[in-house]
């Protein structure tokens, strides 16, 4: 199970423009309340999705069905998101556009929002965000696929959430802990990933995308 769902947190964990949003934030007035809302936002989302469709789909079951493997399923979705991956990389190599970037009215009312607002637009650019649906499916199905007991279903869940967004907590702990000498080391990580951003994600999805399509093919049997 941990060996997908590492590549899945690996992938939340590298994603440069929530990095260098939250690093902004952190610039704004009220910097640690809007930036820990706007994280919050995304976390909250995570949770609510896992607990709804991971009810639905895997969960609900008082005792794990030994009897339907869900295989084929999580193979299925896995190849979904190889191929995300794949376009993701692609679509970066080709394009100067991001198409999981916040819209840029998102984004100007993100850097004069409350920390309540920024909340909302953070849990609003996870709902509206496929690349962010598809990762929590694959999660979902691969947690699902090992017949755990649902406790241990929803602390793996949690789990992956928490080390998705362990960069952007990383961040705020520092900010909180460190205010002064994080400043500068903050300001440089938001300037390299800014101009970094194209080439991090075109090494990311075609890596992630690798993996993820062999991982597919291998258990629909076909490698």
């Amino acid at each position: 199970m941990w060996s997908s769902l590492i590549p899945l947190i690996l992938g939340g964990v590298l994603e440069p423009i929530e990095i260098a949003i939250t690093i902004m934030l952190l610039g704004t007035p009220s910097h640690l309340r809007t930036a820990g809302a706007w994280v919050a936002g995304h976390i909250g989302t995570r949770l609510l999705q896992g607990l709804i469709f991971g009810s639905i789909l895997h969960w609900g079951a008082r005792k794990a069905d030994t009897s339907h493997p869900h295989h084929w399923i999580v193979s299925t979705v896995l190849l979904v998101v190889a191929l995300l991956f794949v376009v993701t990389a692609a679509r970066e190599l080709l394009s100067d556009d991001d198409p999981e970037a916040p819209p840029p009215k998102w984004m100007s009312m993100l850097m004069s929002a409350t920390p309540t607002k920024a909340f909302f637009i953070g849990a609003g650019v996870i709902t509206v965000s496929v690349k962010a649906w598809v990762f929590t499916l694959a999660a979902i199905s691969v947690i699902g696929g090992a017949g755990l007991p649902r406790v241990a279903n929803i602390a793996s869940y949690i789990a992956f959430v928490m080390l998705a967004m362990s960069a952007n907590l990383l961040i705020i702990a520092m900010a909180a802990l460190f205010p002064t000498q994080s400043r500068t080391l903050l300001d440089r990580i938001l300037r390299w990933l800014q101009a970094n951003n194209r080439p991090i994600m075109v090494v990311v999805g075609t890596v992630f995308g690798i993996w993820f399509g062999w991982k597919a093919l291998h258990g629909l049997g076909i490698l």
